[in-house]
């Protein structure tokens, strides 16, 4: 995936999330591509400031956004805000958050049960290690939306 600063001739500034550069060509000719605070569909890229690797000993922090380009026309302005508020919100969680990567049915099952202390944590879990965990009254929630794995970030 690749994230662009996107802006409507509004001046409105946006990102938008797309498979390439030429996928957002695609879409954009196709008018699929608008404004999530007006519905302007005048829509360019616009100036970026470079990515930064982060050092080494510094927790990474996930960058989600909701998609605006999934619908025949703009979204909502208010379906926007939501959408933006709950990644916001997954996003200060996840800070402190521990990532478990695909231990994480093995670490909440070892909680639950006092083996190990409590903590939060975040991971991976199978549908099936998902519905074991709450059939045994473990406590869990999937992400509303999905994360990349620590070691799978740039």
């Amino acid at each position: 995936m690749i994230v662009f600063d996107l802006s409507c001739e509004a001046g409105h500034r946006f990102e938008g999330w797309f498979g390439s550069s030429d996928d957002f060509e695609w879409q954009q000719d196709r008018g699929l591509v608008s404004c999530p605070h007006c519905g302007s569909q005048d829509v360019a890229k616009a100036p970026m400031a470079p990515a930064v690797p982060r050092k080494s000993n510094q927790q990474a922090t996930p960058a989600v956004a909701p998609s605006h380009t999934l619908m025949r026309g703009p979204m909502p302005p208010e379906v926007v805000e939501a959408l933006g508020k709950l990644a916001e919100a997954q996003a200060r969680a996840l800070e402190k958050s521990k990532w478990v990567g695909d231990s994480f049915a093995e670490q909440s099952r070892a909680m639950h049960y006092g083996e190990r202390e409590a903590e939060t944590i975040h991971g991976r879990a199978s549908p099936d290690e998902a519905l074991e965990l709450f059939e045994e009254g473990i406590a869990i929630a999937p992400l509303p939306f999905p994360i990349a794995p620590p070691d799978e970030l740039n």
